[in-house]
């Protein structure tokens, strides 16, 4: 059984912040997309995405993460993730992908490190 997709934002400070949860798999990664196009937009500077509600992550799933951040560049925004499950880094990792994705172990972290340096 694949667990409902969520998506929740807030803005904090100059922040967008951004808690996915479910699984991000193939059957839902059209979701996932739908939702963040909604969210990610040109009035963006820093969106950080809280993955401390993901169950499970597919590469569908990284491909979603990886377009979100190639979105909020289009726009000039600063796209991190914060509080990345163990097996989803190791999925960054071997994949190279947090080469790209800058990643924090919680969201005030993030949201602080955006704030200063950008």
């Amino acid at each position: 059984m694949t667990q409902e997709p969520s998506v929740q934002a807030n803005t904090s400070g100059t922040c967008l912040t951004v808690q996915l949860s479910g699984a991000m798999g193939w059957e839902t990664s059209p979701s996932f997309r739908e939702r963040l196009l909604e969210e990610i937009t040109p009035d963006q500077r820093c969106v950080v995405l809280d993955l401390s509600a993901v169950a499970f992550c597919d590469s569908a799933g990284l491909n979603v993460l990886l377009w979100a951040w190639r979105r909020a560049e289009e726009y000039g925004a600063v796209l991190v993730l914060a509080c990345v499950p163990p097996i989803l880094q190791r999925m960054l990792t071997m994949t190279g992908a947090d080469t790209v994705l800058r990643v924090y172990d919680t969201v005030a972290r993030a949201e602080a490190e955006l704030l200063v340096g950008g």
